[in-house]
């Protein structure tokens, strides 16, 4: 099956920035085919600051720039921006962008979760508010009761997700992960 396909290479350059400093200019337009033919445009001149993963999860999925899905996450990014795009949409299409750019199934699900509770995360009332947890040991980093709970939620998705065959398609991999989301919703 193919996934589609990539321009080529992203050119871009950073912007120094105060904060954060991870933002990108695309110095031409970059684009994704995704597998029905739909071309995902990021023009020249589009700002981009990598996946859209919660930084809860970096240490267990990856950081914004690094792994074979960088080149989605930049089509994702500006598709996040686009006004009227569901971003249900942009989600998917960062899935099978994850798999066109050499992701196995199994990173880009995990990679699709990720983008997906950060999609949700300001419906989440546990995870708007700010409240930190006690350092166990001196010079330990303290997580926040929302850092462990989107990892919790992102563990509880992995591990069904792991049930899935390879073979089954895109839409029950969706699935799993809007139920778990759309609990955690309502709690």
């Amino acid at each position: 099956m193919s996934y589609g396909e990539f321009s080529g290479n992203p050119r871009a350059e950073w912007l120094t920035e105060p904060g954060e400093d991870r933002r990108m200019q695309l110095l031409e337009d970059f684009w994704y085919l995704d597998p029905d033919g739909r071309k995902w445009l990021s023009h020249r001149n589009s700002i981009v600051d990598g996946a859209s993963i919660p930084a809860a999860l970096w240490s267990v999925i990856g950081s914004p720039y690094t792994g074979e899905y960088r080149r989605a996450s930049i089509v994702h990014d500006v598709a996040c921006d686009t006004p009227g795009l569901p971003r249900r949409d942009a989600d998917k299409m960062f899935y099978f962008a994850c798999l066109a750019g050499g992701c196995s199934i199994r990173q880009a699900r995990v990679l699709y979760a990720g983008v997906r509770i950060g999609a949700w995360a300001p419906h989440i009332r546990l995870w708007t508010e700010s409240m930190t947890l006690p350092a166990t040991r001196k010079g330990a980093i303290r997580l926040t009761i929302t850092d462990e709970s989107v990892q919790n939620t992102f563990r509880e998705i992995a591990a069904d997700m792991a049930q899935i065959p390879e073979d089954v398609p895109f839409e029950a991999v969706e699935r799993v992960v809007d139920q778990h989301l759309q609990a955690k919703a309502n709690q």
